[in-house]
């Protein structure tokens, strides 16, 4: 296994752009490739140990056996796992907009915030957030219809508005509350919310699941109540309590399934 360990020594108020900073490409290179590597600083490309001590331990044969640890006042720094396919990130702080972005494969940690655009246009891997949020978590770009189809982002903190927008596949777990409009043109996945959602949840949703394990602040009224169900099993698991079942979204003929625990 090998452990790229990186710290922040400079931090700056234009944004640090980390698309090539991934175990993918760096687990083989030497100490002074990594401090060469190119890192976007604006519209400038500078070198990343500019802005960052680096040391190394260990080999690894594959980008699978690498780990890469971001240590510091990372809220400048953007594209955190862009496109990432293998190993493992581990960010010490919060980051900036569009972590984990068109992830393939790996896993992204983040003991802080994050900002907009997490996980947007995700296909596989694993995202864990132990803190908040910001909007379009798990959506589509600005003008695409194309959002999350895989993977999973787990979120202990709370969520923006807009979660999963355009979302197709895979699972968002929301362990705090979550902003309006989630799940919102979604035609696919799994998204649970076990705090409370501010209103409007599944606008225009045709297909995939949504639980609620909270409060709902307004239902729209192209969903449908039909049951409530004791200890229903959604998504292959059993959830303890009554689960009001609500479908739709009818506008757009949707066959969704919307659960409200009561």
């Amino acid at each position: 296994m090998r452990t790229i360990n990186l710290f922040m020594k400079q931090h700056t108020k234009i944004p640090l752009e980390f698309d090539n900073i991934l175990p993918e490409l760096l687990y083989d290179k030497t100490d002074d490739e990594i401090e060469n590597t190119l890192i976007y600083h604006g519209n400038r490309r500078e070198n990343l140990s500019d802005y960052f001590n680096i040391t190394t331990t260990g080999e690894a044969s594959s980008g699978d056996e690498c780990v890469i640890i971001i240590n510091g006042n990372l809220d400048r720094v953007k594209y955190i796992g862009l496109r990432m396919t293998k190993g493992q990130i581990i960010a010490n702080g919060n980051v900036d907009m569009h972590l984990g972005a068109q992830m393939q494969g790996g896993e992204i940690i983040v003991n802080g915030n994050a900002e907009s655009y997490v996980g947007r246009e995700m296909q596989g891997g694993n995202i864990i957030v132990n803190g908040d949020v910001k909007e379009f978590c798990g959506a589509s770009y600005m003008g695409e219809w194309r959002g999350m189809n895989g993977g999973c982002i787990l979120i202990n903190g709370n969520a923006g508005r807009q979660l999963g927008e355009c979302m197709s596949g895979g699972e968002i777990i929301v362990n705090g509350n979550c902003d309006m409009l989630p799940a919102i043109h979604m035609t696919g996945g799994y998204i649970q919310i076990n705090g409370n959602i501010s209103k409007w949840p599944a606008g225009q949703m045709k297909r995939g699941i949504i639980v609620v394990n909270g409060d709902v602040g307004e239902i729209l009224e192209g969903f449908t109540k039909k049951e409530v169900i004791q200890n229903p099993q959604i998504n292959g698991e059993y959830h303890i309590g009554k689960y009001a079942l609500y479908a739709g979204d009818e506008t757009v003929r949707g066959k969704a399934q919307l659960w409200i625990k009561q």
